[in-house]
């Protein structure tokens, strides 16, 4: 292990390159303990600040985890995301196996609550507007991967068991057809990154200046009217979005004009 002196880049990125290709190679495997900072140092015969550094970039980009008292550690969990909200529906709009063969949520609240800017322009209302809202947390056997809300008009909802702080055995789109009398047809995502807010990073144990994906998915019914507005944040640097699709064949080319004349 060693560093260019005289190359462009910082010591402490070069010193996080050569660790993160270690990770990849297998050298550390999930779960398995690096090194302590001063032996790291020692090996690249530098200062621990410089390694501090490296293992602080690694952490943020989500490659690494700190337990405090223990040490820094591979993390084990990258997740991932298929379609975006479509697994949510799964085949023939039914429940998701995969994902929830990898991951538990727990329902965490269930009430009224003030409808952020973004929930409250997608159902057409002032900003904090009381919604019903359904709070909920996604963990794997590791940490926690999503947070998430589920929001709703009270007047589609009230005296319907979306009210119950109880979870359901289906999904919960399924549930709300059927207490609300609506149809999911059409939707929308909306995928962006920020910053997390304070609660946020201490609810994904994530670093303050940790990037997140946020998402906002709307679903309407057939005259376009929402009937669910969700939102899930996840942390970035372990969250990948997957798309496949299919690429259509070219059309073929339109059969001249007879009667057009060319040259």
């Amino acid at each position: 292990m060693q560093i260019n002196p005289g190359a462009a880049e910082f010591p402490h990125r070069q010193i996080a390159a050569q660790l993160k290709a270690q990770v990849r190679r297998g050298d550390w495997g999930p779960g398995e303990r690096l090194p302590s900072i001063p032996a790291i140092a020692e090996m690249f015969g530098v200062a621990k600040q410089t390694v501090q550094r490296a293992v602080d970039q690694l952490r943020v980009e989500g490659i690494l985890i700190t337990k405090p008292g223990s040490g820094t550690y591979v993390r084990g969990t990258r997740r991932r995301l298929n379609r975006l909200s479509r697994g949510r529906y799964g085949g023939f709009r039914g429940y998701h196996t995969d994902l929830a063969a990898r991951y538990r949520q727990q329902l965490v609240s269930v009430g009224r609550a003030p409808a952020p800017p973004e929930v409250a322009d997608a159902f057409g209302v002032p900003d904090g507007t009381d919604l019903l809202c359904r709070r909920h947390l996604v963990r794997t056997d590791e940490s926690p991967v999503e947070v998430g809300a589920s929001w709703f008009l009270p007047g589609d909802t009230a005296g319907t068991s979306l009210e119950r702080a109880e979870a359901f055995g289906r999904p919960l789109y399924q549930e709300a057809e059927e207490a609300t009398g609506r149809r999911y047809v059409t939707a929308t995502d909306t995928i962006s990154a920020r910053q997390p807010s304070r609660e946020e990073a201490e609810t994904l144990q994530i670093r303050p200046d940790t990037p997140v994906l946020h998402l906002l998915h709307i679903a309407y019914d057939e005259r376009r009217k929402p009937i669910e507005v969700a939102q899930a944040t996840w942390p970035g640097p372990m969250t990948t979005l997957t798309e496949e699709y299919k690429i259509p064949a070219p059309a073929p080319d339109p059969d001249p004009d007879p009667g057009l004349v060319l040259g």
